[in-house]
């Protein structure tokens, strides 16, 4: 049993396990959807799913696609949220100093790409797409950086980081402004009573996983049916997250102590026996505790989370929306997929290394340690690795299934160039060395 487990337990601890999933169930989804059970990948992902309680009449009825693109990619940008919130708090954006150059290079990433786009698009159906090439896919972008490991500096895999969380919270922004329907404001209301309720609970340290995810899912079907994404939902609850422990240090390493020493004390005796004594469990369990308590519920929850967002909700976005079907009579309108391309490859590399050039030169941002203009040139072409933020928003911006499709085109095709070329750029500079 050992030798299935231990592969698979090395697999999800890898650094770059999850970005080769999410290629593998990518390059899956092509391929199904360009085979003979096309058909059937495209019914299974519109086949109609409800949920409801019986008893008192309320259902919802989605879609297959609809139940992961507005529930768990919910989920993925409540996670999203937590990121958000901890590197403002204590990260890469918690002061000026710190977050001007990844502030800089995030907006002029956001800002040339939607200028590319506009200019090049001449039909005005076509004017919904601007926000699909403004997005930095973080897990793709940071997986090509790890493939080199030491050798690139960390300053740089920072710097990537933070510019790409900048970008997420710019996308979520867009979406929460441009991409809304008709809006229910009483829904609206009832939802932003119950956020004031928790964000109050937040403020008074107070966490509790029976209330905070049943009034969750509450605000989440409120956002649903008011007009407004749901996954907003998921990032403004990652606000209402405390950040403070519920235990200090001192308390925590006089329990650490306290506990270890009841093992110490006996250790011979218990090194014989497979069963321990009532009072080492609760020893034990005090150990637990402890270690339980120390981490914020927002460090505990994004941590926990962290594995289900990597290895199954990206994932299965993934295989749900990048299957395109490319035959000789397919429908590609090429005025919008090469305009998201190069967007996503120009616009990316122009905003996000000229806004941090002219950003070092104003003297508003520093350069991190280790890194040189070069590396940011490198990093500037991997944040044209759009993807999941950008089929996301292909799905906001497009009805319409054969632009939906050209659009898949254009951010897979400028998602795959961006990151070969930036590959190339920054394995230029650290060498072909075998990584550390």
């Amino acid at each position: 049993m050992n030798k299935i487990i231990d592969p698979i337990n090395r697999f999800i601890k890898s650094s770059n396990s999850g970005s080769f999933l999410l290629l593998f169930t990518t390059a899956l989804a092509l391929i199904i959807a360009n085979s003979p059970w096309s058909s059937m990948y495209h019914d299974l992902l519109k086949s109609e799913f409800t949920f409801g309680f019986i008893h008192n009449g309320f259902e919802l009825t989605e879609p297959f696609y609809l139940w992961i693109n507005d529930g768990l990619m919910a989920i993925f940008f409540f996670h999203v949220g937590l990121e958000i919130k901890r590197e403002i708090l204590d990260g890469e954006l918690s002061s000026i100093r710190k977050a001007s150059l990844p502030v800089v290079a995030a907006l002029g990433g956001v800002i040339i790409p939607i200028i590319i786009y506009f200019s090049m698009i001449s039909n005005p159906e076509l004017k919904s797409g601007w926000g699909v090439p403004m997005a930095t896919d973080i897990a793709f972008s940071l997986g090509v950086l790890k493939l080199f490991g030491k050798r690139v500096p960390l300053g740089l895999k920072v710097f990537l980081t933070a510019f790409a969380i900048v970008d997420d919270l710019a996308a979520v922004v867009v979406i929460g402004l441009f991409y809304v329907t008709d809006i229910n404001l009483m829904l609206i209301l009832y939802s932003a009573i119950i956020l004031l309720l928790m964000v109050i609970l937040g403020m008074k340290k107070y966490f509790s996983k029976f209330i905070f995810f049943p009034l969750s899912v509450v605000v989440w079907i409120l956002f649903l049916k008011s007009g407004i994404h749901p996954t907003i939902a998921g990032v403004l609850l990652a606000f209402t997250i405390p950040a403070t422990r519920t235990t200090t240090l001192d308390r925590f390493f006089e329990k650490i102590k306290t506990s270890l020493k009841r093992f110490s004390e006996e250790r011979e005796h218990i090194s014989e026996h497979h069963i321990l004594k009532e009072e080492h469990v609760h020893a034990a369990i005090d150990i637990r505790t402890a270690s339980e308590n120390i981490n914020s519920p927002l460090q505990k929850i994004e941590h926990d989370l962290h594995p289900w967002i990597m290895f199954f909700i990206m994932p299965v976005f993934a295989f749900a929306n990048a299957g395109v079907t490319l035959t000789s009579d397919s429908e590609i309108d090429f005025g919008l997929a090469v305009p998201i391309a190069v967007a996503l490859i120009l616009g990316k590399f122009i905003g996000i290394s000229l806004a941090s050039w002219l950003a070092v030169k104003a003297r508003i941002a520093n350069l991190p340690e280790g890194v040189n203009f070069k590396h940011i040139l490198g990093a500037a072409l991997l944040g044209g690795l759009g993807f999941t933020m950008s089929l996301f928003i292909a799905n906001l911006a497009f009805t319409d299934e054969v632009l939906l499709n050209s659009a898949k085109v254009g951010i897979l095709g400028g998602s795959l160039l961006s990151g070969v070329l930036g590959y190339l750029v920054i394995r230029s500079l650290v060498g072909k060395k075998r990584a550390d």
